[in-house]
């Protein structure tokens, strides 16, 4: 693993010395509540914290409780118990596929926005957050927010199906934490954590080394398989394991003075795995590098004037991508040629990103509380480069051209581009009667490549009865291009730089009842339409391939039903069914991929003074296939996995043991249509085994 050491030594040096200077006292339960909310209030729905029944939108909150009673190692697997949530992967590299409400489009799924303390994290090459920067640790997450369905009217792009935010910890969290994480897949972690006050200064500071072998799921047939049995050859390595496996490291700081913070973080993956191969064609010796550095500067003053509060912030991101891929294996037969050492192509990508925000909230009125906000946005793919060994004729097909050498003057898979945006947004909420709330919002995004794009939300909140509160929203947001979408220069399926942003309107019906002091129940329906999804289009003939276009149309419905009751002091049980029903309107079908029953079940039992067992079962059921792939439905699964935990409440020391998958299910998520490249999906991870050892002094 090609960790910096140097870094980390000095990482590590800073944090032991100043566990010396910083007081370490932990603070109360509900002073946390007050730093972060707890797991009644949201503030993601409006950008200022609020009750999250009466938020005007459907959201989920997760604190840092919740994540250690699960023993998730890992976002994703949090992720999966958010109902009308399911997270399936990508072929290549596995890459979280975060699929809200049936809405499955595209390889890179760039319609879930994720933000981390309230900042982007999308990489504008594909629109999502770093194909190749697989893993999300939790230790040092102290909340996080999602809202299902549109949120652009406040976040503007790409918060199309969902959003996300991760809240990280801060000095608030006061001590130090040291962990060790090992389990199945020779999987191993390490991390250490320092957070308190200097004087005036808050400091948190984080640091993990780890990595994973992966699991070693066999896939049976390939992208070369099919090519074997057109040229009667053996190149294929199918039947063959999956290559998943990555080294990390992360690295945050945050830094606090008076009406200051100061935040920057450090994410670095390296020998990732391709999973199934980037042409869908088994690849063990493949692997992509990408480094993330991201750094943000904020003011914030809640009492600016009388009623007023305002805040300001900066932020910086740097991030670089390297692929060293063998797309199809030794020997390999094209038409065009043959390729004795396989076809191999080294893409690198390098972007930056300069964002600039403020916003002002008035609550000065009686019944009203205003927030306006501006920003200015700078995204900048400065570097691209290609190195392959071979060239795509004017039909799509590969040309062997000898060894690996620079084709960005002959054929780059994408030049440098630059996009700037400005926007502005209005929001106004509204008590206009006892117990009713409107809220309106909108925003206007200018595009200085495709132009600009305005998005409006209407929320509807009533608190009919003390333990009744019923909402009716409406929300538009878009998705915006991507450069590869506007860019691309593949033969086989080029960039259109004329698309436009797709959009998508929802409307939502839901209800929160408390039928008993102990028991919560949220209900809700939505429908939602969208329109110009960007999609490949065959150019006319005699031009061989595909041009992205703005060509789909897709509509859905459905409904989530959750339940949490505390059946007893020590015992409490949770659940989530969502269901959903999408249409492709182009060919009048399913949309496919996506489950259309989902059901999440969990269990928190504190059987002793200072243990915890936990258990969550989850069944994802009723996936079909895609217009134009003829195999079989998805094959349904349920898994069963459980921790058992200690509270340091009498030790410095906390233990979690996990097994996931307890009952080694066959999970397997889709490969798109038409199937032929992997005929038997995506298989996932099998039975696994996991100890964490926790100490805080």
């Amino acid at each position: 693993m090609r960790i910096r050491y140097s870094f980390l030594r000095h990482a590590f040096l800073l944090l032991l010395l100043g566990r010396q200077g910083l007081l370490a006292a932990a603070i109360e339960e509900d002073e946390l509540a007050l730093a972060y909310g707890d797991k009644l209030t949201t503030s993601i729905a409006t950008g200022g914290q609020q009750l999250l029944r009466r938020a005007p939108a459907l959201a989920t909150v997760f604190t840092a409780e919740d994540i250690a009673a699960t023993g998730a190692t890992d976002l994703d697997q949090l992720l999966e118990s958010v109902p009308g949530l399911h997270v399936s992967v990508t072929a290549d590299g596995y890459s979280p596929i975060y699929v809200f409400r049936g809405i499955y489009q595209g390889l890179n799924n760039p319609q879930v926005l994720m933000l981390q303390n309230g900042i982007p994290l999308t990489i504008s090459y594909a629109g999502d957050r770093g194909r190749y920067s697989n893993g999300f640790p939790l230790e040092n997450v102290a909340r996080i927010e999602i809202i299902r369905g549109p949120g652009s009217a406040l976040y503007g792009a790409d918060a199309y199906s969902g959003v996300i935010n991760i809240i990280t910890k801060t000095a608030g969290d006061a001590g130090t934490q040291a962990g060790l994480l090992g389990g199945s897949f020779n999987s191993r972690d390490a991390w250490l954590r320092q957070a308190g006050k200097l004087g005036p200064l808050g400091l948190a500071a984080y640091v993990r080394v780890g990595g994973t072998d992966g699991y070693k799921r066999v896939v049976a047939a390939d992208n070369a398989t099919r090519l074997n049995q057109i040229f009667n050859n053996a190149s294929s390595l199918a039947p063959g394991p999956v290559n998943v496996g990555r080294d990390e490291m992360d690295a945050q700081l945050d830094l606090s003075y008076d009406l200051w913070r100061l935040r920057s973080s450090y994410k670095l993956r390296e020998n990732q795995g391709t999973g199934t191969g980037i042409s869908s064609a088994l690849d063990p010796v493949g692997k992509n590098d990408s480094a993330r550095l991201t750094a943000d500067l904020s003011w914030n003053n809640p009492q600016l004037a009388e009623g007023w509060q305002a805040g300001m912030t900066a932020a910086y991101l740097h991030y670089r991508e390297h692929g060293e891929y063998r797309l199809f294996p030794a020997g390999t037969i094209f038409p065009t040629g043959t390729f004795p050492n396989g076809m191999l192509g080294n893409p690198d990508r390098y972007e930056r990103q300069l964002r600039l925000s403020s916003f002002a909230t008035y609550s000065g009125l009686a019944d009203q509380t205003l927030r306006m906000g501006l920003g200015h946005e700078d995204l900048n793919l400065y570097r691209a480069e290609t190195h392959k060994n071979y060239i795509l004729n004017a039909a799509g097909l590969p040309i062997p051209s000898g060894p690996v050498i620079d084709y960005n003057a002959i054929q780059p898979h994408i030049t440098p581009h630059r996009r700037r945006l400005d926007y502005l947004y209005v929001q106004d909420e509204w008590s206009f009667a006892r117990d009713w709330t409107l809220t309106g919002g909108i925003r206007h995004d200018s595009y200085s490549d495709f132009g600009g794009t305005t998005n409006p939300r209407l929320a509807l909140v009533w608190d009919a009865r003390l333990d009744l509160t019923a909402k009716l929203l409406y929300g538009r947001a878009y998705r915006a291009p991507s450069f590869n979408d506007q860019y691309g220069t593949n033969p086989v399926g080029s960039g259109n730089a004329d698309i436009l942003p797709e959009t998508i309107d929802t409307v939502e019906a839901a209800i929160a009842w408390q039928p008993q002091t102990n028991m919560q129940v949220n209900l809700n329906i939505f429908h939602y339409q969208m329109r110009d999804i960007i999609r490949p289009i065959s150019n006319p003939a005699p031009s061989p391939g595909t041009t992205l276009a703005n060509i789909g149309a897709q509509h859905g419905s459905g409904l989530e039903l959750e339940v949490v009751w505390d059946a007893a002091r020590n015992l409490r049980l949770a659940g989530n069914y969502a269901y959903q029903r999408s249409i492709d309107e182009t060919s009048h079908t399913d949309a496919g991929y996506a489950p259309h029953h989902h059901l999440y079940a969990r269990a928190d039992w504190h059987f002793a003074s200072a243990w915890f067992l936990n258990g969550q079962v989850n069944r994802v059921a009723g996936r079909k296939r895609a217009f134009g792939d003829s195999r079989p439905d998805i094959a349904n699964y349920t898994t069963l996995d459980m921790a058992l935990r200690t509270h340091q409440s009498a030790s410095p020391w906390a233990f979690t043991v996990s097994l996931r998958n307890a009952f080694n299910a066959d999970v397997r998520e889709p490969s798109l249509a038409p199937g032929v490249a992997l005929p038997y999906d995506l298989p996932m991870a099998p039975r696994s085994l996991w100890l964490q050892a926790v100490y805080t002094m």
